[in-house]
C-alpha cells in the first residue's frame, strides 16, 4: 500500500485537488461548519468522487497532529515530484533557477520558502538529508500548496551536489551578511542557485566554500538579519526582477 500523508487546511487540500486529485483518499471536515467556503469544497470533492466525512473538531485535531487545519483534513497518497535532481534539471526550459537551503530545520520556514519559491518560478528546492526539515504536515500547510508544485529534493551530500550543479554551469550564489557584494549587484540572469543558510549559524563551512560568489542583503535599519524565508524572498525576486524587468 502506498504511503500516505496528511493535508491540513483548505490550501493543502485544494492544491492537491488541483495537482493530483486521484491521490486523495478521503477528507474529514468539521461537522458543524457549513459556511460558503466549506460547502464549496465539499461540492468540489464530491464531484471528484472523494469521500467526505463530517466529524467533530477533536477528531480533526487528532488527525492533524496539532497543525492548524481550519476544519479540513485530507488523507492522501504521498507524492514524489521527481526521482532525482538530474531528472529535474534535464526538463528545465531556459536558465535553471534553483534554491538551496542549508540547515533549515524549522517546518514553518521551509513551508514559507517553498511558497516563495513557487511564486518566483523556482525549478527545485534542494536541502541536505541530515540537516533539513521534511515535508511535514506543518510545512505543507504553510506552503499553501507549493509542496505539490515545487520539487523538494533532499540529497545525501550537499557539497557534492553543489559541485555537480557547477559542472552544469549553474552559478552558486551564497548569502552572507559580511559579503562585499549585495544581492542587487550580482548578475542572476543566467543559470543560478541561491544558497540560504540557517538563521544565526548561516551556511556550513563547506557549503560556503563551494559557492561561486557571496552576496548580502543591504540592511539599513537596526536589526542584523532577516528571517530566512523573508531573505529568500528578497533574493529570489531579485532574480525575477533581473530576468523579467
Amino acid at each position: 500500500m502506498a504511503a500516505t500523508q496528511v493535508l491540513a487546511g483548505f490550501h493543502s487540500v485544494i492544491a492537491r485537488m488541483r495537482q493530483a486529485p486521484a491521490t486523495i483518499r478521503e477528507v474529514y471536515v468539521e461537522a458543524q461548519r457549513r459556511d460558503k467556503r466549506m460547502l464549496a469544497l465539499i461540492d468540489q470533492l464530491a464531484q471528484a468522487g472523494v469521500s467526505v466525512h463530517p466529524v467533530a473538531v477533536a477528531r480533526l485535531d487528532g488527525l492533524a497532529g496539532g497543525s492548524r487545519h481550519q476544519g479540513v483534513v485530507g488523507i492522501a497518497e504521498s507524492r514524489k515530484l521527481a526521482n532525482d535532481l538530474d531528472e529535474v534539471l534535464d526538463e528545465i526550459q531556459g536558465p535553471a533557477f534553483l534554491l538551496i537551503l542549508d540547515g533549515i530545520t524549522d517546518p514553518h520556514n521551509l513551508g514559507a520558502c517553498l511558497r516563495t519559491a513557487d511564486a518566483a518560478g523556482v525549478h527545485a528546492v534542494i536541502a541536505p538529508r541530515d540537516r533539513a526539515a521534511g515535508l511535514s504536515t506543518v510545512a505543507q500547510r504553510v506552503a499553501c500548496g507549493a509542496a505539490d508544485s515545487v520539487p523538494y529534493l533532499m540529497v545525501t551530500n550537499l557539497a557534492r551536489t553543489m559541485r555537480e550543479l557547477k559542472d552544469r554551469d549553474i552559478w552558486l550564489i551564497g548569502t552572507d551578511d559580511q559579503a562585499a557584494q549585495t544581492v542587487h549587484s550580482v548578475d542572476t540572469r543566467g543559470a543560478v542557485a541561491w544558497v540560504m543558510g540557517a538563521e544565526g549559524e548561516g551556511m556550513r563551512r563547506l557549503t560556503r566554500e563551494t559557492c561561486d560568489v557571496l552576496a548580502r542583503i543591504p540592511m539599513l535599519g537596526s536589526v542584523e538579519s532577516l528571517n530566512v524565508s523573508v531573505a529568500t524572498g528578497v533574493c529570489l525576486f531579485e532574480t525575477v526582477r533581473q530576468r523579467h524587468g
